[in-house]
């Protein structure tokens, strides 16, 4: 009987080649949970503005366990001790640390089930933990922060962690914003620990001003950008019609796996591995399937607001830098509410508002820390010389309006 070759390489378009170090790591990879990453978008619904942009989270994931293995072999060359347990454990919380994303990722939060993605990463963590005989215990540590080696965490989360590295450089990559590409590897060359503390050594500031920027940037750029931002509004609008509809005891078009969380509510408390089993059945391809049938649905709201996805004819949306003018918007409904024969509950489809904030460096967060020559630790707000860094830390808020076009 032959065995299966588990170490394998693959071939990624950012980094090159990338290895699976081990057996467990495949095993976790080839695991349902984790293909269904295949069908989750990184980008929600980017590649409405950026063609490019239908990478995954199974693409993210497996860039993050790359960098993540760079940078354990950098700290290990700079004396870090990391013992092979404690490597492995890395490895496995950087790769799972998205597993809990829903259909198009951050788009349908709290649409689809009102639970948080990290708090359902953890549930499916858990659940794996018991399938692999415990060998996911001390990854579970480190992800929840109760791991006493602080500086593994801030690897995983924090404000310069292989998360944030990867998803800047790949998303960067696939919509060609070249303002969001990011030097992983300067980065992770320069990375130490000092006191337990994940720090930058002195000399990559430059890098990690770049960083920032490049965060700041690509924001506003792609994450931010309005067609996205008003499409991903639509898409958790059209979600929210059709809960409406199925709790009124209308039939709706739907895989079993979608209908059922159309019908039921659930919470943290009520997530068992029954339901992890039914939301890893959950995809992209459910939502849009549904969504493209539902456009010929007998509901005017449902049926215009899935015409306008599918169609690209989306609403219009206005961002300013001040608050939208109750007067304009109060008018806006009126209007759209006599023209199209609406209910006034209805026009909340249609016209609405809200704002948009983007903070590429948080004063209140884990600081990104600088080690300096002199062996002292400084904050990189206050070690960089450039006034620009000290702007980025100042969150900027935008207001939208969003009303239609015309409504076929």
């Amino acid at each position: 009987m032959s065995q299966i070759n588990k170490l394998k390489i693959l071939n990624d378009p950012i980094y090159g080649f990338v290895t699976i170090p081990n057996t467990l790591i495949y095993d976790l990879i080839q695991h349902p949970y984790f293909q269904r990453l295949r069908r989750i978008s990184q980008m929600g619904m980017s590649y409405l503005v950026y063609p490019g942009a239908h990478h995954t989270r199974f693409h993210h994931a497996l860039g993050c366990m790359h960098i993540m293995q760079k940078a354990v072999q950098t700290l290990r060359f700079k004396g870090v001790s990391i013992s092979n347990e404690e490597e492995n454990a890395l490895y496995v919380t950087i790769l799972l640390h998205d597993i809990g994303h829903g259909p198009f990722s951050h788009a349908l939060e709290h649409s689809v089930i009102e639970v948080h993605h990290e708090e359902l990463s953890l549930l499916f963590m858990e659940q794996l933990n018991k399938e692999f005989d415990g060998k996911l215990s001390l990854a579970i540590q480190i992800f929840k922060g109760e791991y006493h080696r602080k500086f593994m965490l801030q690897l995983i989360s924090s404000q310069l962690d292989m998360d944030r590295m990867d998803y800047l450089k790949r998303d960067s990559f696939y919509t060609g914003v070249n303002e969001g590409n990011v030097n992983s590897e300067r980065l992770i060359q320069m990375l130490n620990v000092k006191d337990d503390f994940l720090v930058m050594e002195e000399k990559g500031i430059y890098s990690i001003e770049k960083f920032l920027m490049a965060r700041r940037l690509m924001y506003w750029q792609a994450y931010l950008h309005k067609t996205s931002v008003v499409a991903e509004l639509i898409l958790t609008k059209i979600l929210k019609r059709a809960k409406e509809l199925v709790v009124k005891g209308e039939e709706l078009f739907g895989s079993s796996f979608l209908i059922n969380f159309m019908k039921n509510k659930f919470e943290l408390q009520d997530v068992n591995k029954e339901v992890l089993d039914q939301f890893s059945n959950l995809d992209d391809y459910d939502v849009l399937g549904a969504i493209k049938q539902w456009q010929f649905h007998n509901d005017f709201v449902l049926s215009s607001l899935c015409k306008m996805l599918i169609n690209r004819h989306l609403l219009k949306i206005e961002i300013t830098e001040d608050k939208i003018d109750k007067i304009k918007y109060l008018e806006l409904k009126e209007k759209y509410i006599s023209e199209y024969n609406l209910l006034e509950k209805d026009i909340e489809y249609f016209v609405f508002k809200g704002k948009l904030k983007n903070e590429a460096y948080s004063k209140s967060s884990e600081p990104i820390r600088i080690l300096k020559k002199d062996g002292t630790i400084e904050n990189v707000v206050e070690a960089s010389d450039q006034m620009h860094l000290k702007a980025l830390s100042k969150p900027v808020t935008k207001y939208f309006i969003c009303y239609p076009k015309v409504i076929d």
